[in-house]
């Protein structure tokens, strides 16, 4: 599955306000129970599938890309959520710099196949080094959803 196809204008933030890792992936599956993505009854499981998969190791993994995921029961589609951090994140990222984009998604459990595809398709659309400069750039959720639309 594409980023494209998982994502809305609505589940894409802009401008974070987290600076820190674990408060990044806490206000992204925030804003998934604020657009209904997720229910509140969803909230804490996430969290703590989340938390599980960042103790093994950070998401972070270079270039300024964070893709935090994890695979959540009781769920019926792969969800996803786009954060964009202007001055970055401190996400304890392979290569130590900081992180400006963040792809949240979690997978229903049991889809293993679709979670790596997915994992592999994001991972692909933002190395584009054009296409990050596009998102650094762009104005609003919107256009950061326009853009990642395009790929």
């Amino acid at each position: 599955m594409t980023l494209s196809e998982l994502l809305t204008p609505e589940r894409v933030i802009a401008e974070m306000q987290s600076e820190e890792h674990w408060p990044a992936i806490v206000e992204l599956v925030d804003h998934l129970v604020k657009t209904s993505t997720l229910t509140t009854a969803q909230k804490e499981p996430a969290l703590a599938a989340l938390k599980a998969r960042e103790e093994q190791s950070s998401t972070g993994i270079g270039g300024g890309i964070a893709i935090p995921h994890a695979k959540l029961p009781h769920l019926d589609e792969i969800v996803a959520v786009f954060g964009r951090s202007t001055p970055g994140v401190d996400f304890c990222a392979q290569d130590c710099a900081p992180v400006h984009y963040i792809v949240l998604f979690m997978v229903p459990e049991g889809q293993h196949g679709a979670h790596l595809k997915t994992l592999a398709s994001i991972a692909k659309t933002l190395n584009s080094a054009d296409t990050r400069k596009q998102l650094a750039g762009a104005g609003d959720a919107a256009e950061i959803h326009q853009i990642l639309a395009q790929r």
